[in-house]
């Protein structure tokens, strides 16, 4: 075995390693779904046809997080293992790489927002209004995405050192100023121009500039367990291969969530507007509950990374069975919010009587599965960090295409309430699957080291 006494990832106890590496990733991914709710409250308050363009536009916002966090999830698994290695230079390398990639990846999100956004939300509705709305939108999330991307490599960069403090405050800086500016610009408050839907979008391109041009300052300026630097730097294919072994099944697992909710949207608007709405509130306030998950995943996930990297077998096998522990009660306190209180979490969006006589039960029949997927979620954090991203991606084929969307369709046929069971038993099956294949891995890879 290595000596991996000079990084705490290798000798501090497991469980307070944990705890001290995902509270604050916790923290401000709690505070990232409070955003996501207040957002969705405020837009909410302009109208029924506004939550709907926003719903719609859902599925696009996933896409870019799912490139953003693929490449990050890549570069955070690559630079751990270099570390865990003694790599230096490698994983080195892969941080300045990370830059790189958002530049380019925002680019891209510009050119396919300004070509085909109008064309997406024409495929849904011919209703103008929410047809403009959307647009409105998306266009200015598109367009200046960037900073989305940049921040978020950085951010999975300093993750990935054991760094979590300073990846919470780049987080924090962008969700309090979306927090702020989205009733200023909504409503123009303050002698600030009313933009409506367009503020909202306005609202949150700025806190992910800001919080970019923040996290670009302390990686240049301040001293990390990596080092970023264009100084002799030379693009190397090999360690964007690399990246992309891991970060492109993260991407992809991720990008299925977007087919997932376009799938479901055009299941759903043959019910009504207010099924669409339903949904799309529904992910809005998951999110208070799964993104606590996410952010104890974005400390596992070095944990796990560095200790198969340096063959420390022990620690990496406890980091799983803690994470999926931590994991599971969070899990189950959503699944008692959710089933005790789905007409108050309704009304937070200006629910009407149609969305709560459909939302009441979905939220209740979905929560069924919070607990299942918390081991899903885990076990798709190992493979990712262990370098074996494909089974993640696999299980999220599985998960999101091949049981959800079938299920979902010939649930439909019996009624609106029968379309949510499709929830849980895609997350019991995908469950399922996780654990053989994390057995098949362990007895074929990890029992040896």
């Amino acid at each position: 075995m290595q000596n991996n006494s000079q990084n705490k990832m290798g000798t501090t106890p497991m469980l307070k390693l944990i705890i001290s590496m995902s509270l604050p990733a916790m923290f401000s991914m709690l505070i990232q779904s409070l955003y996501n709710i207040v957002d969705s409250m405020f837009v909410a308050k302009l109208g029924e046809n506004a939550l709907t363009a926003v719903s719609l536009a859902f599925p696009i916002q996933i896409l870019i997080i799912a490139v953003a966090v693929g490449t990050g999830i890549g570069i955070n698994s690559l630079v751990s293992r270099r570390l865990g290695e003694k790599k230096q230079d490698e994983a080195n390398s892969a941080a300045t790489h990370g830059i790189i990639l958002g530049i380019f990846n925002g680019l891209i999100f510009a050119i396919l927002g300004i070509l085909f956004t109008k064309l997406f939300f024409t495929s849904f509705t011919d209703d103008k209004t929410i047809v403009d709305m959307g647009y409105n939108y998306i266009i200015i999330i598109t367009t200046f995405s960037i900073g989305s991307f940049v921040q978020i490599n950085l951010e999975k960069t300093l993750q990935a050192t054991g760094n979590m403090i300073y990846p919470m405050l780049f987080q924090l800086t962008g969700a309090i100023t979306n927090i702020i500016l989205d009733p200023i610009m909504i409503f123009g408050l303050f002698g600030f121009p009313k933009l409506g839907i367009k503020g909202a979008a306005i609202a949150t391109i700025t806190g992910q500039i800001i919080a970019m041009i923040f996290s670009l300052y302390i990686v240049l300026k301040k001293k990390h367990e990596v080092k970023i630097s264009f100084r002799n730097f030379k693009f190397n294919i090999k360690t964007i291969k690399d990246i992309y072994a891991v970060g492109f099944p993260s991407m992809i697992m991720q990008a299925i969530a977007s087919l997932l909710v376009i799938g479901l949207n055009s299941i759903l608007i043959a019910f009504s507007d207010a099924a669409v709405d339903v949904l799309g509130v529904y992910y809005k306030l998951q999110s208070f509950i799964f993104m606590p998950v996410f952010g104890l995943t974005q400390g596992v996930m070095p944990i796990m990374g560095y200790n198969f990297g340096a063959k420390n077998k022990n620690r990496l096998i406890s980091a799983l069975k803690i994470g999926i522990a931590i994991a599971s009660i969070i899990m189950l306190f959503g699944t008692i919010l959710f089933m005790s209180i789905p007409n108050k979490l309704l009304m937070l969006f200006n629910a009407t009587n149609e969305i709560l006589e459909i939302g009441i039960p979905a939220l209740r029949i979905i929560s069924i599965c919070f607990i299942c997927a918390a081991g899903g979620i885990v076990f798709s954090t190992f493979f990712q960090a262990v370098g074996h991203g494909r089974k993640s991606l696999y299980i999220s084929i599985l998960r999101q295409l091949v049981i959800i969307l079938p299920s979902a369709f010939f649930l439909s046929k019996l009624g609106i309430n029968y379309v949510w069971y499709a929830f849980p038993i895609s997350e019991i099956v995908a469950l399922v699957v996780s654990i053989w294949l994390f057995f098949m891995l362990y007895n074929k890879t990890i029992k040896t080291i």
